[in-house]
């Protein structure tokens, strides 16, 4: 009976335990990366009460010896204990915010950040800003990735550092050395036509500059570009457009497109000057914000009727500050710049374990790892079996509200079955003790 009532002690025990763990999960429902926590119970060592017995075979022909079969020995269990609290990391659901410092991760992986003295693991994206740029978590502590350099360049085969996104951060200005322009020139147009239009183009101060240029109809089929105020000789070499009886651009200045790396041939490289506005082959004498600018005319056609001609692209831009962020799935953090420009900022580092219930809660939906975790497996997102990344995302509880209801009615019939046998061993011994009245 003194078993029974240890017995019983044990399962009311463990039947808490498995109450609490219930509660958790029911309490963190609506917690961003919270992962559901189930109770594993075992039985405590047994007493052995009965020995077993080998089977005992007739040998030998002897008449004295009673052939007897096995026999089973007999145990008494202890009770239960708590053998594990297990975490179940299976995807959670997402809930679309539209902030675009919230991410989440669809597949296996943690988001690593830094606490000031280690490295933690979470699955929770719930990211802000702070005061000096710094991506954080709700805690404070900062995510690790890896910085882009000034051109946007990242090495993500180095040491993850903390990631720093300040608004109004500036973009240097860069320079324009690549126009393309493209469109239709009319072939109906008469000899002598000029067709005026501009390019924009920017110097090294970021300083935005419009270019005249000038089409003029030299003959059948033929065209000629001029870069400047009037298209005059003086101020470019004038380049020769012939197009073939398609309407495709054949040479320019007699030479095929495609021999001269698809740029004007002849005077390829026409330098701005800044004070004047011209542009001519001679190297400006403002060499701070001289623009040295090639320009792809291949994309040129010779059509009916329409005037089409425009700038496709060019390379240069102005400076622009950081207005926000966009998010790949591989964890690139793209910023955004007033300038139009988009360019990256720095890459998530993203972790992975090759046993994540070996991770270890420490709270602030955290882990940090242990001797039975593996050591943090750190890279980018979609390799190694890391999974992608959301922007504008959270990751939402796992937890199964329904599966946690049945859960707590058999903690309680459990808890309430426990309570029973000590109630009833308690009369027993009760009855035990009256044996001497």
């Amino acid at each position: 009976m003194l078993r029974s009532l240890f017995s019983g002690i044990s399962g009311l025990r463990a039947h808490q335990q498995m109450m609490d763990v219930v509660g958790n999960n029911i309490a963190n429902v609506n917690t961003a990366g919270y992962k559901t926590a189930n109770v594993v119970f075992e039985d405590i060592i047994s007493q052995q009460v009965l020995n077993p017995g080998a089977p005992v075979p007739v040998t030998g022909g002897n008449q004295f010896v009673r052939p007897m079969g096995g026999v089973n020995g007999g145990q008494i269990g202890l009770g239960v204990k708590l053998a594990e609290v297990s975490n179940n990391f299976s995807q959670g659901s997402a809930q679309i915010t539209g902030k675009n410092t919230d991410m989440m991760i669809q597949g296996d992986g943690f988001f690593v950040v830094n606490n000031g003295s280690e490295n933690l693991y979470t699955r929770a994206g719930s990211f802000n800003l702070d005061a000096n740029g710094s991506l954080v978590s709700p805690d404070g502590a900062i995510v690790q990735g890896w910085p882009a350099d000034a051109t946007g360049k990242i090495d993500n085969n180095s040491t993850p550092k903390s990631l720093m996104l300040p608004v109004g951060q500036l973009l240097p200005p860069v320079k324009s050395t690549l126009e393309t322009v493209n469109g239709n020139l009319p072939s109906d147009a008469q000899v002598g036509t000029k067709l005026i239009s501009s390019i924009v183009t920017y110097d090294a101060l970021g300083n935005q500059h419009n270019v005249p240029t000038n089409y003029e109809k030299i003959g059948t089929n033929t065209w000629q570009l001029s870069i400047g105020e009037d298209g005059s000789a003086d101020e470019s070499t004038p380049i020769t457009l012939t197009f073939g009886v398609d309407g495709k651009l054949t040479t320019t200045t007699g030479t095929p497109p495609n021999q001269v790396t698809a740029l004007v041939a002849g005077n390829a490289a026409f330098t701005l000057d800044p004070n004047t506005m011209k542009i001519t082959t001679t190297t400006a004498q403002n060499s701070g914000t001289a623009i040295s600018l090639k320009i792809d005319v291949t994309g040129l056609t010779q059509y009916g009727h329409e005037n089409t001609v425009s700038t496709l692209s060019q390379d240069g831009f102005g400076m622009g500050s950081l207005q926000g962020i966009s998010l790949t799935r591989e964890g690139v953090i793209i910023g955004i710049f007033s300038n139009g420009n988009k360019q990256p900022m720095g890459q998530l580092a993203v972790a992975n374990f090759n046993n994540p219930g070996g991770l270890e809660k420490i709270g602030n939906t955290s882990f940090r790892t242990s001797v039975n975790s593996g050591v943090a497996q750190v890279g980018t997102a979609t390799v190694g079996g890391r999974g992608v990344i959301a922007g504008g995302t959270l990751e939402m509880s796992n937890v199964d509200l329904a599966a946690e209801f049945t859960n707590l009615i058999v903690a309680q019939r459990g808890f309430q079955a426990n309570s029973k046998i000590m109630t009833t061993s308690d009369e027993m011994l009760n009855e035990l003790v009256n044996l001497k009245r």
